[in-house]
């Protein structure tokens, strides 16, 4: 066995997946053709024996059909109980996810993986509970019919003329630890069937009319057995990358056609096509471009095309060696069999030249090979020379053209310098000078230029240089020798330019690619809106494909319209793409009458639009192209999904905000403003009853005044606070602080009484402009809010002075201090301290303190107090005071 180094990258992409398989438990399922074949059985077989190995097993679900030697295998492993699940009237025994997950065994026993679970269980389908119990660590054994499976239910359904609804997605099937086949040849599976070991009494005689005929089961048995062959084949080319063997093993039957640009590839493909079926192998169609090309794109798109539709995968691959890079390719994919066509060198040219297979049989003997031949004047190329088309060097012919005549000027300019020199060198190094333009010509120019200026350097050493001067005839044989050296160099250097040169672009191409995907991806990341993403999307799928490009997204009623008037689109057919997400017209099999290509933005939730693209050369059609389009596509689809479900998100919070501000303002209104009419509903009712007292009646009177001052002031608020967010109109002029606080003392002074006030004022505090109206509203509003928590008695300070360039003002008072939570969501509209029972106000106060303050270009800030207590603090900017006139 020959093994190669392997890739670290590969190596390290295999530890992690290795680390993220041993976090989650095993996966075994138990796979058949069909009910009754023994899967159940043979689970529980293979339960007992782990528990005599001593794992601890537990029968999460287990359906035995009333089979007699099934049961009695359940004898000794512990079964837990059904959850029972109510569904319209009736009481559903089902898997109990949570009991298994709380007892934690190292296996559970999970029958029937397909099984869809009652409605309000945790999960729709039992598989989703497989996936939680495996998340968990937990090994799992399970069971499931081939019909069961996505990929496979339409076929199913057409065999039987049954429709399974119970499917499984084929990725938790190909994700599974082991897959055990449990087969049964059809004549026994109908024989257990007639003594009633599959199904009892008129069920069974219902099941042998319809689904258990013997070719029903034939096709089923062969599904699942190809099922498994697939599932085992991905496995071992798995296991050969791991381990980089490059050897093919012939496990199974894979073929290879090798396209070129000649005439032929169809039948070459057709041939290949029928050999591929008639091994029930599948088949790869490959497409080799080298330096030596000729240049056929519209046969290459045609062959592909039709390689594609005869069910082949189709790839380009570039490489200096045509055999080389299909053999290694070959090797990569586990290639049984190369199908190429007949070489069109014959006689003695196929010694001079030979063909790509003899070059293949010279290097290979793993893999087969097969010639095709086709009618005369037909034979295709070799694969080798397959043509420019995506990593065609298109600057070459104009390189080469301008070459020659570079080629006679360097070989003049070389023979001049030489004819100055040659009294002073010898000839050799007169022949130095000229394989230095002979390797200048051939970097330079490529490989014809290099041959035409060694020709002429070799001519023109001769006709200069060599005795007899000014003649080519040779006196000396030993200069034939340089002769033949000088050509031979020439001739080796430009074919290593032109190789370097092409293997050059093929990276720059591949470069080119991956910077495209990584700055449309860059971009689009950063797209914030749906015109920034159409705009970004344009731009650069136009400039890396040279095409017109137009976006057609969908308006509220889910038709397309073009995002933009960049190109003019058929909306008929983007509609019809976008409402069956797949592609359509030119180069595609449907509508391919279209002026452009016409491809589904399909993210992961829904399609969420089309891209049309109307280029002027069919290179969309290469297969490179192509995949590099599709990926531009689904970057492009997950931007326009992400915006998409941010503008979703965003409408969400703009609802969940007005509807939390709506109702605090229904809980404000209810009760902040309610509770004051309640009071003087009362208090006016009792002096409307009764006749009391003067004192008493004064008394009321009081309490009147205050609940209708205290109603007043929040409906003040209210209107003070709309008025506000309509914006803050100043009315600012020069004016000392303390007046202004002065005032709010007064205006305070019915809700301070009770409490001990005291003001800590500054000397010297500066004359500033402002809104003394707003900022005395400020200051009532901070001593009321202070006067609300202080307790009975209780100080409240009101201070001024400069610091940081501001007049900073402060109202401190000794209560409870601020509650738990950022104090900025203090100054929010209708937010107020924890007791808000006790405590009257609708929270709109230091909302408007904030409001005005900003508008004055300060802020306003509040934070505890020690060893009690609030302090809230607002600065005012100080201005330079214009100068008073003298008197």
């Amino acid at each position: 066995m020959t093994t190669h180094r392997p890739d670290p990258d590969q190596l390290l992409a295999d530890l992690r997946r290795e680390e993220h398989q041993a976090a989650r438990g095993r996966l075994k399922i138990f796979f058949g053709a069909c009910a009754g074949v023994g899967k159940t059985y043979a689970m529980l077989e293979a339960a007992q024996a782990r528990q005599r190995e001593g794992v601890a097993v537990l029968l999460g679900v287990v359906e035995t059909h009333g089979r007699t030697e099934t049961a009695a295998l359940l004898a000794g492993l512990p079964q837990l109980p059904p959850a029972q699940v109510a569904y319209r009237g009736h009481t559903l025994a089902e898997f109990d996810l949570d009991a298994a997950l709380a007892r934690a065994p190292q296996l559970v026993v999970v029958d029937e993986y397909a099984h869809t679970n009652a409605p309000g269980s945790r999960h729709a389908k039992r598989w989703q509970d497989v996936e939680e119990l495996l998340a968990a660590g937990i090994d799992v054994y399970t069971s499931l019919n081939v019909q069961h499976l996505e990929s496979l239910n339409d076929v199913v359904g057409r065999i039987t003329g049954i429709v399974v609804r119970e499917t499984v997605p084929d990725r938790v099937f190909d994700a599974a630890t082991e897959v055990t086949l449990v087969d049964l040849p059809p004549d026994e599976l109908l024989a257990r069937l007639a003594d009633g070991k599959v199904y009892l009494g008129a069920q069974a005689e219902r099941a042998a009319q319809h689904f258990f005929r013997k070719g029903n089961l034939l096709a089923l048995r062969e599904l699942a057995l190809r099922r498994v062959a697939d599932r085992v084949d991905a496995q071992m080319r798995a296991y050969r990358a791991d381990q980089a063997i490059r050897p093919v093993w012939h496990a199974r039957e894979r073929l290879m056609a090798c396209i070129g640009p000649g005439g032929g590839a169809d039948q070459l493909l057709r041939s290949t096509a029928r050999l591929a079926a008639s091994l029930h192998a599948d088949w790869l169609a490959v497409y080799v471009e080298t330096p030596r090309e000729q240049r056929r794109p519209d046969r290459m798109t045609r062959a592909l095309a039709l390689a594609q539709e005869l069910g082949a995968e189709t790839c380009v691959l570039a490489g200096a060696d045509a055999a080389a890079t299909l053999l290694a390719y070959a090797e990569s994919r586990n290639v049984s069999k190369l199908v190429l066509g007949r070489s069109p060198a014959t006689g003695w040219r196929r010694w001079l030249r030979p063909g790509l297979a003899d070059r293949l049989a010279r290097r290979t003997r793993d893999i087969d090979l097969y010639v095709v031949a086709h009618p005369d004047g037909e034979a295709p190329q070799p694969a080798g020379n397959a043509l420019a088309g995506f990593y065609a060097d298109t600057e070459a012919p104009r390189r080469a053209a301008r070459g020659y005549p570079a080629a006679v000027l360097a070989c003049a300019a070389v023979t001049g310098i030489a004819a100055l020199l040659h009294q002073v060198f010898d000839p050799a190094n007169v022949v130095m000078l000229y394989l230095l333009a002979v390797i200048g010509v051939a970097l330079r120019y490529g490989r014809g230029p290099g041959a035409a200026v060694s020709l002429l350097a070799v001519l023109s050493f001769d006709f200069f240089f060599v005795p007899p001067r000014l003649s080519l005839s040779v006196s000396d044989t030993q200069y034939l020798l340089t002769f033949a050296v000088m050509l031979a160099v020439a001739l080796v250097v430009g074919q290593l330019t032109a190789r370097l040169r092409f293997e050059a672009t093929v990276a720059t191409q591949r470069e080119r690619r991956t910077r495209a995907l990584f700055d449309l991806s860059h971009e689009l990341a950063g797209a914030l809106t749906t015109e920034q993403i159409v705009e970004t999307a344009t731009r650069h799928v136009s400039a890396v494909f040279g095409a017109r490009v137009a976006l057609l997204l969908p308006d509220s009623a889910d038709r397309v319209r073009a995002a933009d008037d960049g190109m003019p689109v058929d909306a008929a057919v983007g509609q019809w793409v976008y409402e069956h997400a797949e592609p359509a017209g030119r180069g595609t099999r449907t509508l391919p009458a279209a002026d452009a290509l016409y491809l589904p933005l399909v993210a992961p939730m829904r399609t969420r639009g089309v891209a049309a693209l109307a280029a002027d050369e069919p290179a969309l059609a290469l297969p490179e192209q192509r995949r590099l389009l599709d990926t531009c596509a689904s970057q492009i689809a997950l931007a326009l999904e992400r915006v998409h479900y941010v503008e979703v998100a965003r409408d969400a919070i703009v609802a969940m905000e007005g509807e939390r501000l709506r109702n605090s303002v229904l809980s404000s209104v209810s009760h902040d403003l309610r509770t004051p009419l309640t009071s003087l509903t009362g208090l006016a009712s009792l002096l409307a009853e009764r006749e009391l007292p003067p004192t008493q009646a004064r008394e009321l009177a009081a309490s009147i005044r205050d609940e209708t001052l205290r109603l007043s002031q929040q409906v003040t608020n209210l209107l003070e606070m709309a008025r506000l967010e309509a914006g803050v109109q100043l009315n600012p002029s020069w004016q000392p602080i303390d007046e202004v606080i002065g005032a709010a003392l007064r205006s305070a002074a019915p809700r301070l009484a009770g409490h001990r006030v005291r003001t800590a004022l500054d000397a010297g505090l500066p004359i500033l402009r402002f809104d003394g109206v707003l900022i005395e509203r400020v200051l009532v509003n901070l001593l009321e809010n202070a006067a609300k928590y202080a307790p009975a008695g209780g100080e409240i300070v009101i201070a001024a002075r400069v610091a940081d360039g501001a007049l900073a003002v402060a109202v401190s008072d000794d209560g409870p201090g601020l509650p738990p939570g950022p104090a900025v969501r203090l100054f929010d509209k209708f937010t107020r301290g924890d007791a808000e029972s006790a405590v009257p106000g609708v929270g709109l106060g230091l909302a408007i303190c904030k409001a005005i303050v900003e508008a004055h270009g300060g802020i306003i800030q509040a934070a505890d107090r020690a060893p009690r207590g609030a302090t809230f603090t607002f600065t005012l900017p100080i201005e330079a005071a214009p100068s008073l006139p003298h008197e």
